[in-house]
């Protein structure tokens, strides 16, 4: 069966992780499997065409609702009532957190989710959400959470890193170092920690936070830079292959989330594989796998962040737990070998 898959794929970001994974999944199981970004295309017109080529697509898939998911309603400016293949859908999370209050997107949602042959989300809450603000399609929307696997470079140089990131000082393996990992965007919101940050490392040289990830938002990207170099204790660091920043989360004190929104953050659940603490913001996304004082630490203002993080680094018994605890909900709960079988099982809908 020959499928395409759109995707919002800039580099390095959530949505094309998960979305390169999930295609692997689907070729593994003989189908071919062609990646296009959804921000490529213009219209749902340009995807019909697409589509039509010879050989032409036999199905769709289609990450976030309303970014990826409205190109595949057909050409008419009103959704069609034919659409041109049987497609599905993912949640990409700010689909269902943030555009279902736009109520023209939301339109736009509830056609795709009505025509889609499945709709996958990745967590409960998820789910729930897209029922009370979409037209109930419970019945095919399908709960999995996202497969993790991790793999830490071998010949990563953590002092090397940390110069590179503008950490200087004899003492640098003697630092609790706080990997922030995010796009540079505004929804991830870097910038909401910086200020209570710098104050506690006036207090504790020994504390530094390190922001890392793709240059997504160039204007905001700039703002980011610019505060960054104004506070102390902050870094901003060169975006690194997959396997570099494991490494790096490997090594830091914590793993830290800020985001406004999140779907299911993999750089949290990446961590927890790695046996890293994570230190998240109290949203539904996050909440839906940081259970407090259980897989991690949840916290709902800077000022809290500073003091969950303390405890954190003098609480050997509390880091010992949330370490063992998040570790064995990744292994029970977000299984490679699940994830395969469970898209193989929802592309075969699609025949």
């Amino acid at each position: 069966m020959k499928l395409l898959f759109l995707a919002c794929l800039s580099p390095k970001t959530g949505n094309c992780t998960t979305a390169e994974r999930i295609r692997a999944h689907i070729e593994s199981a003989g189908h071919t499997c062609e990646l296009r970004d959804a921000a490529d295309f213009k219209s749902s017109a340009e995807v019909a065409s697409l589509i039509e080529q010879k050989p032409p697509f036999e199905g769709a898939i289609a990450i976030h609702l309303f970014k990826g998911g409205r190109l595949l309603l057909g050409e008419a400016t009103v959704p069609s009532e034919n659409t041109q293949v049987p497609f599905g859908v993912v949640f990409g999370g700010t689909d269902i957190n943030e555009d279902v209050k736009v109520e023209q997107k939301r339109a736009v949602m509830e056609q795709v989710l009505l025509k889609a042959r499945f709709a996958v989300a990745f967590t409960d809450k998820l789910k729930a959400e897209a029922e009370v603000f979409l037209l109930s399609q419970s019945s095919k929307i399908y709960v999995q959470p996202q497969g993790i696997k991790t793999e830490a470079a071998q010949s990563f140089c953590w002092s090397e890193f940390l110069r590179r990131s503008g950490v200087s000082g004899e003492d640098v393996e003697d630092l609790h170092v706080f990997l922030l990992v995010c796009g540079l965007r505004r929804v991830k919101d870097p910038l909401y920690l910086l200020e209570a940050f710098s104050e506690w490392h006036t207090e504790n040289p020994l504390v530094v936070l390190i922001i890392i990830g793709p240059k997504i938002d160039p204007v905001f990207t700039e703002e980011v830079e610019a505060i960054s170099k104004r506070s102390a204790g902050v870094y901003l660091a060169q975006e690194r292959s997959q396997e570099e920043l494991h490494a790096a989360m490997r090594r830091s004190a914590a793993l830290v989330n800020s985001s406004v929104s999140e779907g299911m953050s993999a750089a949290i659940l990446e961590a927890m594989d790695l046996e890293v603490p994570v230190v998240a913001r109290d949203i539904p996304g996050n909440t839906a796998v940081v259970q407090h004082e259980v897989t991690g630490l949840l916290y709902s203002s800077p000022q809290e962040f500073v003091r969950v993080s303390q405890r954190l680094l003098v609480d050997g018994e509390l880091r010992e737990r949330v370490v063992a605890n998040g570790k064995r909900y990744v292994e029970e709960h977000h299984s490679l070998d699940h994830e395969r079988e469970a898209y193989q099982r929802l592309v075969d809908t699609l025949h």
